[in-house]
C-alpha cells in the first residue's frame, strides 16, 4: 500500500507540475492512421493495465480483431496483477507483461525483465483509454519505441494541448450510450481493425476444470448434475442485490428445474454469501477462497449464474455461461457483457434493493428456456438451508 500510494502522489505531483514540459519535449509526431498497413505491422503492444477487471474483459474483443486483422504479428499486453489471471493463455496473444501495484512488489530481475520486454521494439502501441486516462499507460506506451502509437483524443490531461504520447489520436464516437466493447473497438476501427464478436474472452485449461470437478464431487455434488451458481459480492455496496433474495430465487429456481445451487463469494463477503446459503435450498454447497481461475472454472461448469453487476458477472460471460446479473447505478446499455445470453435486471429507481426476487427469477426462467438446456420439472418447493 506505501508503494502504491507513494507512486499515485508522483505520479499527480508529475500531471500538475511536468506534463506540460513532457509535451514540449516527448510529444509524438502527429501520424496518419493510413500509415499503418498491415504489411509494415509485425508486433502490436496493448496496453490496458488501468481500470478494473470487467473494464479490462471488455476490452479482450479488440485482441479478437488485432488477431484477425495482423495474423502473423507478435501482440503484446500489458496488465496489472490482478487481471494477469484472466489474460493467462489467451490464443491471441504471444506474451503478457505485468505491472505490478506497488513498488515493494517488484523484484529487480522482475523490473529488469519488464523493461528489457518493454524496450524490445515494438510497430504499433495501443492504449485502450475508455474509462479514465492513466499517465503509467501513456508512459509504457511511449518508451515501448513503437513507431505508431495510437489512443484516444478525449480525456486529456490539464493543461495539454492534445493526448500527446499518441502520433494518432482517435476521436470518440459521440454517443453518450454506448457499449464499452464497442468504446474499445472505436480506438482501433480507424486502423482497419474490427470485428463483429463482442464477446468478453477468457481462456481455461481443460485441467482446471476437471479440477473442479473434482472438488464439486469432494463435496457432494453428482456427475452431470445441473449447477446454479450465486455470486451475492461486490466491490461496491450501491451494487449488491440483498444477498437474502439470491437464495430465495435460487430456492425458486432450483425446485423448478431440478438445478445443485453452488453459493460462492470472496473475501470479506463471509456475510452476505452466509446470507445467501441460509435462504438457499437444503442441499446447497458453499465454496470459498477461490482463486479467479478456480471461480473461473466453476462458471464454466455452470448452467446457470447469479450474481451483481461486478467483476465475477464478467468472468463468468467470458467463459460462455449464461447470467443473470442485478444492475443498480450503472447502465447495462454499457457495461453488461454483450450477448443475448447475459441478462440484466434492473429496476427504473436503479436501487439494487428496489429489484424483486420475482423479476429475478422470472428473468432466469426465461433465460435458461431459451437456452434450451433444462426443462422444468414438477416438483415440490425446496425446502431453505436454514429450515
Amino acid at each position: 500500500m506505501a508503494g502504491r500510494s507513494l507512486w499515485n502522489r508522483i505520479e499527480q505531483r508529475f500531471k500538475r507540475e511536468y506534463l506540460r514540459l513532457f509535451e514540449a519535449a516527448l510529444g509524438r509526431r502527429a501520424a496518419d492512421p493510413r500509415e499503418i498497413r498491415p504489411e509494415r505491422v509485425r508486433s502490436v503492444l496493448v496496453v490496458r493495465q488501468h481500470d478494473q477487471l470487467g473494464d479490462f474483459l471488455l476490452s479482450t474483443p479488440v485482441l479478437r480483431a488485432l488477431r484477425s486483422a495482423y495474423p502473423a504479428a507478435r501482440i503484446g499486453l500489458v496488465v496489472r496483477g490482478y487481471t494477469e489471471p484472466v489474460a493467462r493463455h489467451l490464443p491471441q496473444v504471444d506474451e503478457i507483461l505485468v505491472v505490478r501495484e506497488a513498488l515493494h512488489e517488484w523484484s529487480l530481475a522482475e523490473a529488469k525483465g519488464f523493461l528489457r520486454r518493454l524496450l524490445r521494439g515494438w510497430d504499433l502501441a495501443i492504449v485502450l483509454n475508455t474509462v479514465s486516462h492513466s499517465l503509467t499507460s501513456d508512459l509504457i506506451a511511449r518508451f515501448s519505441r513503437a513507431r505508431w502509437t495510437v489512443g484516444p483524443s478525449h480525456l486529456r490531461f490539464p493543461g495539454t494541448k492534445r493526448n500527446f504520447f499518441y502520433s494518432i489520436e482517435i476521436p470518440p464516437c459521440p454517443d453518450p450510450v454506448r457499449h464499452q466493447s464497442l468504446r474499445n473497438l472505436d480506438i482501433v476501427y480507424p486502423l482497419g481493425i474490427r470485428t463483429d464478436d463482442l464477446r468478453e474472452m477468457m481462456q481455461l485449461l481443460p485441467g482446471e476444470v476437471e479440477q473442479m470437478r473434482r472438488r464439486l464431487r469432494g463435496l457432494g455434488v453428482r456427475e452431470g448434475e445441473a449447477l446454479l451458481v450465486v455470486h451475492p459480492g461486490a466491490g461496491k455496496p450501491a451494487n449488491r442485490w440483498p444477498a437474502e433474495r439470491f437464495g430465495r430465487a435460487a430456492q425458486d429456481l432450483a425446485g423448478e428445474f431440478g438445478l445443485r445451487t453452488v453459493v460462492v463469494w470472496g473475501p470479506g463477503e463471509t456475510r452476505l454469501g452466509k446470507d445467501a446459503l441460509r435462504m438457499a435450498p437444503a442441499n446447497s454447497v458453499a465454496l470459498t477462497g477461490l482463486s479467479l481461475r478456480e471461480l473461473a472454472a466453476l462458471f464454466r461448469l455452470a448452467s446457470l449464474v447469479l450474481c451483481n453487476d461486478t467483476g465475477s458477472m464478467h468472468v463468468a460471460a467470458a467463459v460462455g455461461t449464461p447470467l443473470v446479473a442485478v444492475f443498480g447505478p450503472t447502465d447495462p446499455a454499457e457495461w453488461k457483457p454483450w450477448g443475448e445470453e447475459f441478462v440484466a435486471v434492473r429496476a427504473p429507481d436503479r436501487r439494487c434493493e428496489s429489484v424483486t426476487v420475482e423479476e429475478v427469477v422470472g428473468a432466469a426462467r426465461r433465460l435458461l428456456l431459451s437456452q434450451a438446456k433444462l426443462s422444468p420439472r414438477p416438483l415440490a418447493r425446496a425446502e431453505p438451508a436454514g429450515g
